[in-house]
Order: C-alpha cells, then sequence, then structure tokens
C-alpha cells in the first residue's frame, strides 16, 4: 500500500506499507511535474506512479528515504520514459 500526503506544493511524505513500512519525503519542482505529466493528473498521482514504478524494482526498504523525483532517472534511466507513458 502506498499513501502519499502533500506537505507542501513541492513536497510530498509517502509511507509504504509491506512487509516493513517505510517512510519516504519526496521533493517534485513545477517543472519536472510538468515535463512528466504535461499536467495530466495531480502531484500526488505522479508521486504514487513513481513509487510502484520503484517498487517493481526494489524493496520499498532500498528506496531513499529522502530525495528528489530525478533521482529515480539516476539509477533507473528508464524511469521518465516509462512514467510518461503510464499517465499517458
Amino acid at each position: 500500500m502506498i499513501k502519499v500526503e502533500k506537505i507542501d506544493e513541492e513536497t510530498f511524505k509517502v509511507v509504504v506499507k509491506d512487509a516493513a513500512m517505510t517512510t519516504h519525503t519526496v521533493s517534485v519542482s513545477p517543472e519536472y511535474y510538468e515535463k512528466l505529466t504535461g499536467g495530466r493528473v495531480n502531484t500526488e498521482t505522479l508521486v504514487e506512479k513513481s513509487f510502484e514504478f520503484l517498487l517493481e524494482r526494489e524493496p520499498n526498504t532500498s528506496i531513499l528515504s529522502m530525495f528528489d523525483l530525478p533521482v529515480i532517472g539516476r539509477y533507473f534511466p528508464e524511469y521518465e520514459g516509462t512514467i510518461k507513458k503510464t499517465l499517458g
């Protein structure tokens, strides 16, 4: 289960409940949000889908506790293309 809570316009708290429960703080700039979504979905949906992407590739205990969303692309180069298709 993934729960996304908006802290402010660019910061989100994400709680992931799996075998273990983890909490993450994620930042998303308006420019990066626009690049990935074209404004088609809200930022919370982008963050949730990004965590679904991550959880398909690693356990929640391996996900950084605090990061900017573009960091995902450094670890998984296919991230941006995949998330754009997912949110299509």
